[in-house]
């Protein structure tokens, strides 16, 4: 009798602990996202507080077919025989149980019969949208080769056929047509906590225009190297396509494009659906960070100046993007052998005047400044080439006769140009204002030609120095010029930096040059990381400048030597830990690290803690048990 007594005791405490464990949770949902990380505890307050969470756990309410379709909880054929049992999906897997290494190996297969990028484009979202664990097992095991797949140059031919390879979407629309609905359809997300949010309107996709809610093709993209190279939970980032419309004639016209057939959006019109966006997902997600993503130059400089000290945000085409060529031009002028305080001498003609030429022009700018220039004398170092020619402030005298709109940083670059005549070709500048570095971001590919090049290292040549030049348009079809092209007609002699990836270059002496890639991923990641572990409450300038200079500085001396001016890809975890390290030290000094108010200044100095902090915080995809 006493035995049986026991027993019941021992019964009621297991069920009433199990109906703790369920009160907690709170939601469903919410257990499935935060339980994701198995590095550190649940960021859901409640259950992280409970004492008896262990980590490497994933909880959740769902079983049977539930679990087998929730992409972040299945595991395929790795689901262990226990856990069968207690998700009820034994007999609807095939007996045999296999790790995740040997899963990767049936990827690779499958993978490996793929014939084209967009073949393998498709295969890897469908293993995505199956299981997240496998797919980001597979990118973070293979980032190199797989980043170009799911991301530039591949992705933008996704996006030009996404309404016809659409298969289930993923994150959430909002369009022109939810005015007045979004506050409450945001709950329509079954996530109560979410980390980041990638927001496009498509205006303006990678160097390929306006492609409206085809678009979507880039938040997810640049999520997944969140994750990947960045080690931010899977289940807590939220893709985001904001469609207000489409100029595009060809997708208007398509009976399969997925977007709403209207005009784009302009004016005040565009705007007011803008902030109720914005409005609704920082009331739900108050901590969120959000990134602004491939919107057209005129709309992104006046959305990131006004949300920018708002909410925790930022535009990676305007801030990424000049973060991440700061650190090439410095670490260009180590292999050069100068200083980057020499950043101040540098004569730099900027091709391209839309949010990306601008927003790298405006970092170098700060970065000149910050050895001493003033404002003006740093802004006389730019020459800034559009499809017009030089910017002059002729040029924006006679635009505003003829009621052309210019952006506030082309009309700051154009103001301190009257020294030159206004029009002046790419070449007629090279050969007027010799200048040190040749930058593009046009978005044309093939502008600069083997006479622009050859000009370009005359001029530097004459001089005694080695020609920068950097042709940064994405994809690889939209780059102003190939690695072997700016290598030959520079006689080997350029430091070379592409946005997109080209192959290994050999010399006529033999030596081979791996071109290195400037891309926005060694900055982002990193950025939107550290931003959200230090618990910031907006980005500044000098939060970017400190990526600089971290992503700079992963880049060894020996690397230096070969003019390889950035890391390995294969190297991007490595590199974000080294970054938001760099990001969260800047935020703590600016008061704007929330979560290191009671981390001492030897701890927040001390390299290798740091780092050490921030690797216990990356997700990492591997296999954790799962319980209900």
């Amino acid at each position: 009798m006493q035995s049986s007594t026991t027993t019941i005791s021992i019964s009621a405490k297991a069920f009433h602990h199990a109906n703790l464990l369920k009160k907690k949770a709170c939601s469903v949902n919410m257990m499935m996202m935060t339980m994701m990380n198995q590095n550190k505890p649940c960021t859901l307050r409640n259950i992280h507080d409970h004492s008896d969470f262990k980590r490497g756990l994933i909880i959740t309410t769902q079983s049977g077919v539930d679990v087998m379709n929730n992409s972040l909880l299945n595991k395929g054929t790795s689901f262990t025989r226990t856990e069968r049992d207690r998700l009820h999906i034994r007999g609807l897997l095939p007996a045999v149980i296999v790790d995740i290494d040997t899963q990767l190996l049936r990827i690779r297969e499958r993978y490996n019969m793929l014939s084209s990028d967009i073949e393998r484009y498709q295969f890897l979202t469908q293993l995505q949208d199956r299981n997240e664990t496998l797919f980001y097992k597979f990118l973070v095991n293979n980032i190199k080769e797989l980043a170009p797949i799911i991301y530039t140059p591949t992705v933008g031919k996704a996006c030009e056929s996404f309404s016809h390879i659409f298969r289930k979407p993923r994150g959430m629309f909002f369009s022109a047509e939810d005015r007045g609905e979004m506050k409450a359809m945001v709950y329509n997300y079954p996530v109560d906590e979410i980390d980041v949010i990638v927001v496009t309107d498509g205006g303006r996709i990678l160097g390929l225009g306006d492609l409206g809610a085809n678009g979507d093709g880039i938040p997810i993209g640049k999520l997944s190297l969140y994750v990947a190279a960045g080690g931010i939970n899977p289940g807590r980032v939220l893709p985001v396509m904001l469609d207000v419309g489409t100029d595009n004639e060809k997708l208007l016209n398509d009976p399969l494009y997925l977007g709403i057939r209207r005009k784009r959006l302009t004016g005040q019109e565009y705007f007011d659906v803008l902030d109720e966006f914005m409005e609704a997902v920082t009331t739900r997600w108050p901590k969120v960070l959000i990134q602004f993503e491939d919107f057209t130059s005129d709309k992104a400089e006046i959305v990131l100046k006004k949300y920018r000290n708002r909410c925790l945000s930022f535009n990676d085409d305007i801030q990424g993007t000049g973060s991440v060529i700061v650190a090439g031009i410095l670490n260009s002028l180590r292999a050069i052998g100068q200083q980057f305080s020499d950043i101040k001498h540098q004569k730099i003609l900027v091709v391209g005047s839309g949010g990306a030429g601008l927003g790298v022009a405006n970092a170098l700018k700060e970065a000149m400044v910050r050895e001493g220039l003033d404002d003006e004398e740093a802004r006389k170092n730019f020459y800034v080439v559009d499809k017009d020619g030089l910017l002059t402030q002729r040029r924006i005298e006679e635009g505003d006769e003829k009621c052309i709109i210019f952006t506030a940083s082309q009309r700051s670059y154009a103001e301190v140009r009257d020294d030159l005549p206004e029009g002046l070709s790419i070449l007629q500048t090279i050969k007027t204002i010799k200048p040190d570095i040749l930058l593009g971001l046009s978005g044309v590919g093939g502008l600069f030609t083997e006479e622009i090049l050859r000009e370009m290292n005359r001029q530097c040549a004459e001089r005694g120095k080695e020609p920068i030049i950097f042709p940064l348009s994405n994809p690889t079809s939209k780059s102003e010029a190939s690695a072997e092209l700016v290598f030959r007609c520079t006689e080997g002699r350029g430091v070379f930096a592409s946005g997109s990836p080209f192959d290994d270059v050999t010399l006529p002496n033999g030596l081979t040059i791996r071109p290195p890639q400037a891309n926005n991923m060694f900055i982002f990641p990193g950025v939107g990381l550290g931003s959200i572990l230090a618990g910031s409450k907006h980005i500044s300038n000098n939060m970017f400048y400190a990526a600089s200079k971290a992503l700079a500085a992963s880049v060894s001396d020996d690397a230096i030597k070969r003019k390889e001016v950035y890391p390995r890809v294969e190297d991007i975890r490595e590199v974000t830990k080294k970054v938001a390290v760099g990001v969260i030290r800047q935020a703590a000094s600016e008061g704007n690290a929330l979560k290191f108010a009671d981390k001492s200044k030897t701890f927040i100095d001390s390299n290798a803690e740091m780092e050490e902090y921030v690797g216990k915080r990356m997700w990492v995809p591997q296999y954790v048990p799962i319980v209900n």
